[in-house]
């Protein structure tokens, strides 16, 4: 039986070419705790947006004192600061024209806000309805009623809208801020680890630099 050549000519010149080499992981750079960098980074940020959103919450929720609110028709005495705004809040089933005195106080006033303000606390709306300007500092005994019943009132501090939105705010851009700065650094760590595993896997170029002199002598008459 003839065993045919597959190579007629030979075996082709060179041979097959050799694998990329294996070029382990901890041999590129920029190193791979630069990962570990963006995921602690990201955390911190976030951390801080959670932190923005839940004090500015909290500090809302204790701005009106629940635990010494009163029904419609009652009287309670807190103690008012001149010059120092107070609110009063309502929890009712609906809307209901609200009426609250404070006899004793002399000299101050009591007017409407412009813009509405309502917060949960638990499962109790509160909106306010009224604010408080005292003229004097003291014991004041305070009476509100409600068309609508049952209602509850409650006093509390003024609240500061725009602080309170530039607080959640805050806490949003610290958490876009995380996205953006954690997904930039594992993407161009990844892109430049990638660039220097092609070139440390790239094969050697053989040949004299192109500065040397060739293999042979320069053409001419040899004395």
């Amino acid at each position: 039986m003839a065993i045919q050549n597959p190579y007629p000519w030979g075996p082709p010149y060179g041979g097959p070419p050799p694998p990329p080499p294996s070029v382990p992981a901890r041999d590129l750079r920029p190193r791979r705790i630069w990962y570990v960098v963006a995921g602690l980074l990201g955390l911190v940020l976030a951390g801080v947006g959670v932190a923005f959103i839940v004090v500015t919450v909290k500090d809302t929720v204790d701005s009106i004192d629940t635990a010494h609110s009163f029904s419609s028709g009652d009287s309670r005495t807190f103690h008012f600061v001149r010059g120092k705004t107070k609110a009063i809040y309502v929890s009712q089933p609906g809307p209901g024209h609200v009426v609250c005195r404070i006899p004793d106080m002399g000299s101050g006033s009591m007017t409407q806000p412009s813009s509405t303000f309502r917060i949960t606390v638990g499962s109790r709306i509160w909106d306010r309805v009224l604010e408080v300007h005292p003229g004097s500092t003291g014991d004041y005994t305070l009476t509100c009623t409600s068309a609508a019943l049952p209602a509850e009132f409650a006093l509390g501090d003024k609240p500061r809208v725009g602080a309170t939105i530039g607080s959640i705010a805050a806490g949003i851009v610290c958490f876009l801020a995380a996205l953006a700065v954690s997904a930039t650094i594992a993407v161009v760590t990844a892109v430049r680890r990638g660039r220097h595993r092609r070139r440390l896997a790239a094969p050697p170029q053989w040949g004299p630099p192109p500065s040397a002199p060739g293999p042979w002598p320069p053409a001419g008459p040899v004395s």
